[in-house]
């Protein structure tokens, strides 16, 4: 029996199947991060949103009762690490003593929110 041969235009000179690069999505992932110290009152939510909105991540922020401001954030692992960076500084008005960090699922979502 003869092998089929492939349609030489889904092929690169090593035999290889081409690919577009709509197919090539980064992995996403979601990791919330709770952040303690000087963080609410100084423009902490809205600074977050705009350092998400230009990472390109999705997801929400809000100040929680005990004084500590909560992120999700979902999008590639390189744009993560860098907002997980930005909420260890905050705004310069901001005093951060300490971000604890943890993954949890992806929901798929594709704006970034401020939540009261």
């Amino acid at each position: 029996m003869a092998r089929r041969s492939r349609n030489s235009g889904d092929t690169d000179r090593d035999g290889f199947i081409k690919t577009t690069r709509q197919q090539q999505q980064p992995l996403k992932e979601r990791w919330r991060f709770l952040i303690e110290g000087n963080v609410q009152g100084v423009g902490f939510r809205q600074s977050c949103r705009q350092r998400a909105v230009d990472l390109g991540l999705s997801g929400w922020v809000r100040n929680l009762k005990d004084g500590r401001v909560e992120v999700q954030a979902e999008g590639g692992e390189i744009a993560l690490n860098a907002m997980r960076l930005w909420c260890e500084r905050g705004p310069s008005t901001a005093g951060v003593t300490r971000v604890l960090f943890s993954k949890m699922p992806v929901t798929g979502h594709d704006w970034f929110d401020v939540r009261s």
